[in-house]
């Protein structure tokens, strides 16, 4: 038996109650004092990176990249959240939803992706660790669980610092 294909897409103001949802059904009220939260909070969204995945209609996941700088150098992106509904987990739609949206990165100009996440679940996707001091968030985060993918061979060299949120919108290409 063949699964029905999940469509993705950009994500519409219209989405806004479905992926609020998703964000509380995935991670909680504590969601809000993540340190990854945190940056994205206020910071300047690139719509052309917030993606959803509908099947049949239904909202079952989503994941955004918000731009960031690192030590004052854009061209970086925070990935997350990355959410795919409790009963369409484990199908793959994870992976794909990251993969669409690296390329799509990667074809806007981005260079460097960031996330803090379970190093066996992102490995797929092409992420590595940071390497310890490198890159830092401006709050508590396991060291760890600091990820890093490439969109352009080289890019990490590039990076070191502190990830900032930014704030302006001419900042972002």
């Amino acid at each position: 038996m063949t699964m029905p294909s999940a469509t993705i897409r950009l994500q519409t103001p219209d989405d806004q109650p479905a992926l609020q949802y998703l964000n509380e059904c995935a991670f909680g009220p504590g969601r809000f004092a993540r340190t990854a939260y945190r940056v994205r909070e206020n910071s300047v969204r690139d719509p052309r990176l917030n993606l959803c995945m509908e099947l049949d209609g239904a909202m079952v996941g989503a994941m955004d990249l918000t731009p960031v700088t690192v030590g004052d150098v854009p061209g970086a992106l925070l990935l997350g959240p990355l959410i795919v509904s409790g009963d369409h987990q484990s199908l793959g739609h994870g992976l794909r939803l990251m993969l669409y949206g690296l390329k799509r990165a990667k074809d806007l100009g981005y260079r460097l992706v960031i996330l803090v996440g379970d190093l066996p679940y992102y490995v797929r996707a092409g992420f590595c660790p940071i390497p310890r001091g490198r890159i830092e968030l401006p709050g508590p985060v396991d060291p760890a669980r600091l990820l890093y993918a490439e969109l352009v061979p080289g890019a990490l060299e590039e990076y070191s610092g502190l990830i900032r949120g930014i704030r302006d919108p001419s900042n972002v290409d």
